[in-house]
């Protein structure tokens, strides 16, 4: 039997496994795919490790016992709790005065008073309310005007312990020099790795983890944003309201 002429390119195209002169165009694409894959694997383990260490270094938060007393307090609403630590605070002499940021527009001063417990001499004189502020970014905001115009060295910030960490993020960008005593209002233990165990905490935390981590791409890109999804979880039962 004679050969074609093109006998010798056709055994050569099945030696190559059959890809002609699209091989190269093949190997390429599977190569892109092998990276792409091996990227988005290794993101992910690099985003589980990351929740894992913020999970972890939320539970291990405790409420200060003794904290050291400084110029002024700023409690960032969320939930009763964190306006009755910010009150016990002042009432104990721990701040001259106190800022509730980010109130809703409905509640007054009485109301908040009452809800509270606090005498009404103290609230008069050395209580502040924040309507403005919507979320933790307008919190940081309206906060460090209120700093800058008391001419205040140190803040003691009030707010629950998986807030803290985005809480710090973001004053830090606005109150310029001013020092900031964080304390952590803690509602549900979740040392010991309990935060795995607890469905509410965990949906709270790993909601959480995604608000910090885009409050770190800020500090790249900045990006302001009207409001932020505050729908987390309906977990107040659990001590959980998300900010």
């Amino acid at each position: 039997m004679v050969n074609g002429p093109n006998s010798t390119d056709a055994t050569a195209a099945a030696g190559n496994g059959g890809t002609g002169r699209h091989g190269p165009k093949k190997l390429r694409l599977v190569s892109f795919l092998r990276i792409a894959a091996f990227s988005l694997t290794g993101a992910a383990f690099l985003f589980a490790a990351g929740f894992g260490l913020f999970a972890s270094h939320i539970g291990g938060m405790e409420t200060p016992k003794d904290l050291p007393r400084a110029d002024a307090i700023i409690v960032l609403t969320g939930g009763q709790a964190r306006i009755d630590a910010g009150v016990d605070l002042l009432k104990s002499g721990k701040g001259e005065r106190l800022l509730i940021s980010g109130v809703n527009p409905v509640a007054n001063r009485d109301a908040l008073r009452a809800a509270t417990g606090a005498d009404k001499t103290l609230f008069s004189c050395c209580v502040d309310i924040d309507h403005a502020a919507l979320d933790t970014i307008g919190n940081a905001e309206e906060s460090a005007k209120w700093v800058r115009s008391h001419h205040y060295g140190s803040v003691i910030l009030v707010t629950n312990n998986y807030h803290m960490p985005r809480s710090l993020l973001e004053m830090g960008r606005y109150i310029g020099d001013a020092e900031l005593q964080p304390y952590p209002v803690v509602n549900t233990r979740l040392d010991n790795g309990g935060w795995v165990t607890k469905p509410d905490a965990l949906r709270v935390l790993f909601t959480e983890y995604n608000k910090y981590l885009f409050s770190l791409a800020r500090g790249v890109v900045p990006v302001r944003t009207s409001s932020e999804d505050i729908a987390t979880a309906n977990a107040s039962s659990a001590g959980f309201a998300p900010r």
